[in-house]
């Protein structure tokens, strides 16, 4: 199957884990009548032969990290093998699609060979299984982790909702996840240093001077509520209520750092102010502010052609 010809949207999201996990951890003894399972070669590589693979969406790797799986290796040998597939190349070299964080331990346990699972993947396909398999892990860093997100929305053409179901995450943490990644570098850079949290870098997104405010938190030591409230205040908005809102201001719940967010996402998208407001978390408005008729126009018209999109599609 050649790339060409590979739609990633035919497939179910993910298909490779379920199928190519079923039980994985073990040994596995060297003879011919295991090293063919389910039309997946199992095999024992030396660990010279395996090369990091190009589709690694991970982008640091925690030395403590890897040197207390190192320990768990060397007491416990590697349970769980390493998916590669043969390099393009007829080097006799293999590229690791998911498991390259065990390969590193591996060598620092000084292991000479290592488990894998030898597969034969398009290049799309591998892209995908090692971000999914990433995803799914605990460890991985939150800018790397938003990129991967990202990736499998705009090359494979999954929808936030069909992530959130196939790893186990929720739609608010997929979309929140992309959001950071409309910050500047210097800030996303902070965020992969461990400088500043999540909760602050989703403060910042609102901010006009995301930078400068960066900076001031890391300086300062603030805290995220802290660094909602600041800000909110750079950005010229009122924590509570948006720009002509009818609902009592003592009525409504403070907004927080996603709230804003998602009312400036929706603001760029159509042009429009937009404000959302609670009363409970739960329920609440949606205002949308037109300046014109010809506003209110394109308004209706991209509601009318998203509300005829799905019953197409459906």
């Amino acid at each position: 199957m050649s790339d060409e010809n590979y739609n990633p949207k035919k497939r179910g999201l993910g298909r490779g884990l379920n199928a190519l996990f079923e039980d994985e951890e073990g040994v596995y003894p060297q003879n011919e009548e295991t090293t063919q399972t389910s039309g997946r070669k199992r095999d024992v590589l030396g660990v010279e032969l395996l090369t990091p693979g190009s589709s690694q969406p991970r982008r640091s790797f925690d030395d403590d990290s890897i040197a207390e799986l190192a320990e768990s290796i060397k007491n416990h040998g590697l349970l769980q093998p390493i998916l590669v597939r043969r390099s393009n190349e007829d080097s006799g070299i293999y590229e690791i699609i998911a498991g390259e964080r065990r390969w590193r331990a591996a060598q620092k346990a000084q292991l000479h060979e290592v488990p894998v699972i030898i597969l034969e993947l398009t290049d799309i396909e591998a892209l995908e299984i090692a971000l999914i398999e990433n995803l799914q892990r605990e460890d991985l860093n939150v800018v790397d982790e938003a990129m991967g997100y990202q990736k499998l929305i705009k090359d494979f053409g999954h929808t936030q909702e069909e992530l959130a179901k196939a790893l186990g995450k929720s739609r608010p943490h997929i979309a929140n996840m992309v959001r950071l990644l409309s910050l500047p570098d210097d800030v996303t850079a902070y965020l992969r240093d461990g400088k500043i949290s999540a909760g602050h870098a989703r403060a910042l997104i609102t901010a006009k001077n995301p930078s400068q405010l960066a900076r001031e938190v890391i300086a300062k030591g603030l805290n995220v509520r802290q660094t909602e409230a600041m800000a909110t205040q750079d950005s010229g908005r009122s924590p509570s209520s948006g720009s002509g809102n009818t609902m009592p201001k003592q009525a409504s719940m403070p907004k927080d750092a996603d709230t804003l967010a998602l009312e400036k996402d929706l603001s760029d998208t159509l042009g429009m102010n937009v404000s959302i407001d609670t009363r409970d978390g739960v329920s609440g408005h949606l205002r949308i502010d037109f300046k014109s008729l010809d506003q209110l126009d394109d308004l209706i018209a991209k509601l009318s052609s998203a509300q005829s999109s799905r019953r197409f599609m459906g």
